[in-house]
């Protein structure tokens, strides 16, 4: 069956499989506290093509492999060309790594992948290589960015913010733009993982931003959206939803999309998640459904029911369209139908309203 736009109650939007932790950064934020070895209970390459497989029976989700580093897995290619004789739309985000080469982006092209998405966390060289933890990072991201452009292979850029870079998200923006890339991630911060040492930002701080995302969004070549940051959805619509390619149709889906509603996490060892930054486990697909853990299993249910949420996001009038992130109120407040720590509107009717 095909997710219907608005309702995510058979299928979701976009299922993120996390082929292992592995990775050779050594990121200030990540939230799988990656390492260099892979995990020996990672799933195999049948067991991962098994996944692929129920995940086609949901439709024609988004899928996006992602790590750790994808390429630490020798069989990396033969499950990203499996996913897409499927059918599925198939993106990946690679680490900015020496394994990151000519050879692999070529690879992606060929297995039919429609996006590689890659990350950007700093204006310059200094602020984004801190972050991840590697000098030179920074340079083979955009060598990347510009090599698979010259190809004809789709880009995104994903940038964390907080308050390392918080300054130069503009200047983060024009480079963006000089990459080509067709979208801009921003990821809001969820303290999990090696990300409870970072510094996020205020709840001020995040109108803040989303004021600049949103007037970066009238005029850039670019769409820009936000990940764990469901309030910017309500910022807009405050704001009357201005057109441009701000969060593209975000406030005219009647439903925001947030873990587990419309959305769905596999990790390496097979655990199935509402998020990747929501690591609750329904199941293990070693074992589960698949498609049964997301439309059947109580987390699932009761995180698509706005009915369940406590606190004034239990009472917001823009619960449906924003719903706040799941993860940061458990992450903050060990309760992940608790409200968002990091919104500052108050609610104004009850719990009715529609957004």
């Amino acid at each position: 069956m095909l997710a219907v736009v608005g309702r995510f109650d058979q299928a979701p939007l976009l299922v993120v499989f996390e082929v292992t932790q592995a990775c050779d950064l050594a990121c200030r934020h990540c939230r799988a506290s990656a390492r260099p070895e892979r995990h020996p209970e990672e799933l195999s390459t049948q067991e991962a093509f098994a996944l692929l497989e129920q995940i086609r029976a949901f439709g024609d989700p988004l899928l996006i492999f992602t790590g750790g580093d994808p390429l630490k897995r020798p069989d990396l290619f033969a499950l990203l060309s499996r996913s897409v004789t499927l059918g599925l739309r198939t993106a990946v985000t690679p680490s900015a790594t020496p394994l990151l080469t000519a050879e692999a982006l070529d690879g992606f092209l060929r297995c039919g992948v429609t996006t590689v998405a890659l990350s950007l966390d700093g204006p310059d060289a200094a602020t984004h290589d801190a972050f991840r933890g590697v000098a030179g990072s920074f340079q083979r991201t955009l060598w990347a960015l510009d090599y698979a452009r010259r190809i004809g292979l789709a880009t995104q850029v994903n940038t964390t913010v907080g308050r390392h870079n918080l300054e130069g998200l503009r200047s983060i923006a024009r480079l963006v733009g000089q990459t080509g890339a067709g979208l801009w991630s921003v990821f809001f911060l969820a303290p999990i993982g090696r990300g409870q040492a970072c510094e996020d930002l205020s709840a001020q701080q995040y109108e803040q931003v989303f004021a600049l995302l949103a007037e970066i969004a009238q005029t850039a070549a670019y769409a820009v959206k936000t990940t764990e940051a469901q309030h910017y959805r309500r910022f807009l619509a405050q704001r009357g939803a201005p057109a441009g390619r701000a969060v593209a149709g975000a406030v005219r889906r009647p439903e925001a999309i947030n873990a587990g509603k419309g959305f769905l996490f596999v990790s390496h060892t097979g655990e199935v998640y509402p998020s990747g930054f929501l690591p609750i486990a329904a199941g293990n697909v070693r074992r589960d459904s698949l498609v049964h853990l997301y439309r059947d299993s109580p987390l699932f249910r009761e995180l698509r029911d706005p009915s369940r949420l406590r606190g004034k996001c239990g009472r917001c009038e823009y619960r449906r369209l924003c719903g706040g992130s799941r993860a940061r109120a458990w992450a903050l407040t060990g309760d992940y139908l608790e409200s968002d720590p990091r919104c500052v509107w108050e609610p104004r009717g009850g719990p009715g309203g529609g957004g």
